[in-house]
């Protein structure tokens, strides 16, 4: 299980930082532990991160920090750097893993905030969540192709916080999101609309959030256009993150 650190580091130091941020960094955390798992690299998590020693999937870190201040030696001890692909997720952005050999391979900002009990513009497909059967569509949809090998398996569905929403249009689906979370907070990742209407995604995801968890913040992290579109949905930036790789 992924537990919530401590505030303050080994050596005493307290960092400023808020709830909303330490809870959008451990749903993330829980999140690659249950995507890993069930490609049979199952992480161990302590008060400084979440680790695998075997390689992840594709798109998926082999770290993920889960305070600041966290010992780059110790961290990348836990973890295989001796073949290309192994990364890691700086969670708060304060690491330097260029003298081990990394690059950064990309930065994000994590969001947070409050769903939006607003009604729906008219003529608005609903989002429901998906099913076994629906998850190869909704994963051609969310890469644009039909998935060779896909990111997501079925096992998935079955995990305690676990949703796939999606948006259908006949057999497909033309946008769609994950939900991940427990009783403190919901994550949101994997948001896709094949009509690049990501602000309409945010907005119809909100919607979900405040009539099925109404008490429950959501938060994640995005960058780019993905990020600007969350940011004028209703969500507010808590913080960055740097995403290190070989």
């Amino acid at each position: 299980m992924v537990a919530v650190p401590p505030r303050e580091t080994k050596d005493g130091v307290r960092h400023r930082r808020t709830r909303l941020l330490d809870l959008a960094v451990l749903d993330n955390a829980r999140w690659c532990h249950l995507v890993s798992a069930t490609w049979g690299a199952p992480g161990t998590t302590d008060e400084d991160a979440w680790t695998s020693a075997t390689r992840t999937p594709p798109g998926y870190p082999d770290a993920v920090t889960l305070r600041p201040g966290v010992s780059a030696t110790e961290l990348l001890s836990r973890i295989d750097t001796s073949a290309p692909g192994c990364s890691v997720k700086d969670s708060y952005a304060d690491l330097d893993l260029s003298p081990h050999g990394f690059q950064q391979l990309f930065s994000a900002t994590w969001i947070g905030g409050s769903g939006t009990p607003s009604p729906p513009p008219p003529g608005t497909t609903p989002w429901q969540p998906i099913g076994p059967g629906d998850l190869g569509a909704w994963q051609a949809a969310w890469a644009g192709q039909p998935d060779p090998e896909p990111r997501f398996r079925p096992e998935l569905l079955a995990a305690v916080g676990v949703t796939l929403l999606g948006a259908r249009r006949g057999r497909g689906f033309t946008a769609g999101c994950v939900l991940t979370g427990d009783d403190s907070a919901v994550g949101v990742s994997n948001v896709f609309d094949t009509g690049g209407a990501l602000e309409t995604a945010w907005h119809a995801i909100l919607r979900w959030t405040a009539l099925h968890h109404p008490a429950k913040p959501v938060v994640g992290y995005e960058m780019g256009a993905d990020l600007a579109a969350a940011l004028h949905a209703g969500l507010r930036p808590l913080g960055p993150l740097t995403v290190w790789a070989t």
